[in-house]
């Protein structure tokens, strides 16, 4: 392909791609050259299961030759079998879909500041307060992009929404001073995906839900890239204990095709009315149908298991091989297949050379190499990776001394 057509036809909001590529099939992707990579981004978390999955594709193609779209004036009946297993998953409560993560997120504020109206009787032009925090990204969509607070994502953009605070990251005390009156929800990441794979503590996660609890705030978990089980539990926030009310999902929920939901408790859930909010392609039977067989491969194959095993041996390993670099790698972060290395290299460079190795991944935070392996990467796969990881860093220059 000739990549010069990018700057030609195409926006440059993304810069110039390096390759381009072709097809793909499991843990491997090939480019137009006919080159072989082991793919650890899995189109940042998207593709859980790998590229091209039989059952996947299978269901996908019977579903197309059946009813691709038909609108959500009219019942689905896949829609509402997929809110069915995914309540099961997070809850009493109730589902809606819509096309991407950012959307979702959407609809949580949306949701958040309906439930602050409720609470002030109802009162219109009066702006209620979510509380987000620092390094967290909840997307590119004008509210979305108002809940995140780096300046990367918001800069140009201003005046943007008003009504969005930012808590320090992992401190419970900037939280309690924020959780005023004039909140109606917490929206938080469990652990930051854009902002480097960093952990939100345990402990401080459920001082908010306490926090959330005695206030009468609802807790909002942006699940988008840490949940479909890339931590081993299916939901990231489940090693915390805590219940949220609300919970955003994407990426993963297709396995490629773009779903995304929102779970809101049943207590809550009455709060979008016919009108409130909508979309014409969400939870489309063939979105259903993608999300169905993502579902189905992770129970058959036991895949969350297997990630939560392979990837605390993963992280392990890394950290084994990061020690013998210490002037290149500061340290390993995540949990599961959800890990990042942080550098004091540049990140883009160390990336630029694992792709040249043959190992695709992905930068994150600025600093971190972000290693998002499919669901159903093997051993094997693993295995692989670390050793093109190993030669990369033995071959990479270190900082040069001032």
């Amino acid at each position: 392909m000739d990549l010069s057509k990018y700057s030609r036809c195409l926006i440059g909001n993304y810069g110039a791609p390096p390759v381009a590529f072709d097809r793909g099939e499991g843990t491997r992707i090939w480019d137009t050259e006919g080159n072989e990579y082991l793919d650890f981004s899995s189109g940042i978390a998207v593709n859980c299961l790998g590229h091209s999955h039989p059952k996947w594709v299978s269901a996908v193609q019977k579903q197309a030759s059946k009813l691709v779209h038909c609108t959500n004036l009219f019942a689905i009946p896949e829609q509402a079998r997929l809110a069915e297993r995914l309540t099961a998953k997070a809850g009493t409560g109730r589902m809606l879909f819509c096309n991407s993560g950012a959307e979702a997120n959407e609809a949580l504020i949306k949701l958040a500041r309906l439930y602050g109206r409720s609470k002030a009787g109802g009162q219109e032009g009066k702006v209620v307060k979510i509380v987000a925090t620092e390094g967290d990204f909840h997307g590119r969509t004008y509210g979305a992009m108002s809940a995140t607070s780096g300046s990367k994502v918001r800069s140009g953009f201003a005046p943007l929404a008003p009504g969005f605070a930012f808590a320090k990251f992992n401190e419970l005390a900037s939280f309690q001073a924020l959780l005023d009156e004039d909140t109606a929800a917490v929206l938080i990441e469990p652990i930051q995906g854009e902002g480097g794979i960093r952990e939100t503590k345990d402990n401080v996660l459920r001082g908010i839900g306490q926090l959330c609890h005695e206030r009468g705030i609802l807790l909002m978990v942006d699940e988008v890239q840490s949940g479909m089980g890339r931590t081993g539990r299916f939901f990231s926030y489940e090693k915390a204990g805590i219940k949220p009310d609300a919970i955003s999902l994407a990426k993963g929920l297709g396995g490629g095709f773009p779903i995304g939901a929102i779970w809101v408790k049943e207590s809550h859930a009455d709060l979008f009315q016919p009108g409130s909010h909508g979309t014409t392609f969400g939870g489309s039977p063939l979105a259903c149908a993608a999300a169905h067989a993502v579902l189905d491969v992770i129970e058959e194959e036991e895949l969350i298991e297997k990630v939560a095993l392979q990837g605390a041996s993963f992280k392990a390993d890394l950290e084994t091989l990061s020690a013998k670099y210490p002037d290149l790698v500061q340290e390993i972060r995540g949990r599961g297949y959800f890990l990042a290395m942080s550098m004091k290299v540049p990140c883009g460079d160390f990336v630029t050379a694992l792709r040249e190795g043959g190992l695709i991944v992905v930068p994150a935070g600025g600093d971190s190499v972000r290693m998002l392996p499919p669901l159903n990467a093997t051993k094997g796969d693993i295995s692989e990776a670390l050793g093109i990881i190993a030669k990369t860093l033995s071959t990479f220059p270190t900082v040069p001394k001032q």
